[in-house]
């Protein structure tokens, strides 16, 4: 069976650290044959090919694939100029229509916002999925989802309990607090709706469609599955909630860190011991929980002893987590017996794991 081909050539080159005028890259849907296991289709993918023994530039790949996901089939355009985005240097690549084996880059797709096979070999361009390899993107790939928002549309309202992990993979949305305030921009590549997914509380944020948006999206109970089946993704999601909940979550910080009471209902377990992680402070962390008082320390962010229920270590810190009523108060500073105490395991793996078990017996 035979598959287009399209190329696009260097005309104009500036000190690029790895190309040359007249390199071409070129785009084949021969090199990934993937099997689609719910309706036992094959999908046939598009991939780049660099230029003979030249090593992959990030920056530029990027940029052919924004061209392509902008005008969707090469098939009516004759000619497309276009310039790199740069990094010590820069190039000029143009598309010419009368090659003969130029032709459409992407499949003519009658229902192209319920089709992702033309963008499935476009996935490594996104952070999430960079650390995989391409047996997990296999397995990840039914899973996909696609869906299109018009311009004004809400993608994720606040206070809604989110149902989906989204990507955003071309256009633009605001992240708004309310109806007049914006504190984010969602764009190609950025995820969302995963701290609602992982920590089981209502989405904090709406977004709004700005810019016409395509997102792939990942049914809720498809994502946790594959959390725990691809360390990976694990990793990649703590450190991403950890990003974000510091980001939302510093002026309470500021607040509590000095010792004034704070209620969990405003700020869960998850949300409370991600800050006192990611901000490596060192200090006592008392809670009155429904099961009676609760206690965990923290050196320099390590969680290094945790007493809850007649538990202590990892068990009362998990046990902690599943609590959502209860008042807190953290007091700065530890005896030096303490300060030396070891670690209880990886702030991070407790983490995920104490949310694995919280959605095992939610089930």
């Amino acid at each position: 069976m035979s598959h287009p081909e399209a190329i696009f050539e260097i005309i104009e080159e500036n000190k690029c650290p790895l190309y040359k005028t007249g390199d071409r890259f070129r785009l084949s849907g021969k090199a990934l044959l993937l099997k689609d296991k719910k309706d036992k289709t094959f999908i046939t993918t598009s991939v780049i090919k660099l230029p003979h023994d030249k090593p992959a530039c990030r920056i530029l790949i990027e940029d052919i694939t924004a061209i392509l996901i902008r005008y969707e089939s090469m098939n009516s355009v004759h000619r497309c100029v276009m310039n790199c985005s740069g990094c010590s240097g820069l190039i000029r690549l143009e598309y010419k229509k009368e090659e003969e084996k130029i032709v459409q880059v992407l499949p003519e797709i009658k229902k192209y916002d319920e089709d992702i096979n033309a963008l499935v070999s476009l996935l490594y361009i996104f952070p999430i999925f960079q650390n995989l390899d391409e047996n997990d993107v296999e397995q990840i790939v039914p899973l996909l989802r696609m869906k299109k928002f018009a311009k004004g549309t809400e993608i994720l309202k606040k206070g809604d309990f989110g149902s989906n992990l989204y990507i955003m993979i071309s256009g633009r949305a605001e992240v708004m607090i309310d109806e007049r305030t914006s504190i984010a921009t969602m764009e190609r590549g950025d995820v969302f709706g995963e701290i609602s997914l992982l920590i089981g509380t209502p989405i904090g944020a709406t977004i709004k469609v700005v810019q016409t948006a395509r997102v792939l999206y990942i049914p809720g109970k498809d994502f946790r599955n594959l959390i725990a089946k691809f360390p990976s993704l694990q990793y990649y999601f703590a450190r991403l909630l950890a990003e974000r909940l510091s980001r939302t979550n510093d002026e309470r910080f500021e607040e509590f860190a000095s010792g004034i009471i704070g209620n969990l209902s405003e700020m869960p377990p998850s949300e409370l011991f991600q800050t006192l992680n990611l901000n490596r402070k060192t200090g006592i962390l008392n809670l009155a929980l429904p099961r009676g008082p609760a206690r965990a320390c923290f050196r320099e962010g390590s969680l290094i002893s945790a007493k809850y229920n007649k538990k202590e270590g990892e068990e009362a810190f998990f046990e902690i987590l599943k609590e959502k009523k209860g008042r807190f108060k953290f007091i700065q500073g530890l005896s030096p017996e303490e300060m030396k105490a070891p670690d209880i395991g990886d702030f991070m793996w407790l983490l995920m794991e104490g949310i694995r078990r919280i959605d095992e017996s939610a089930v």
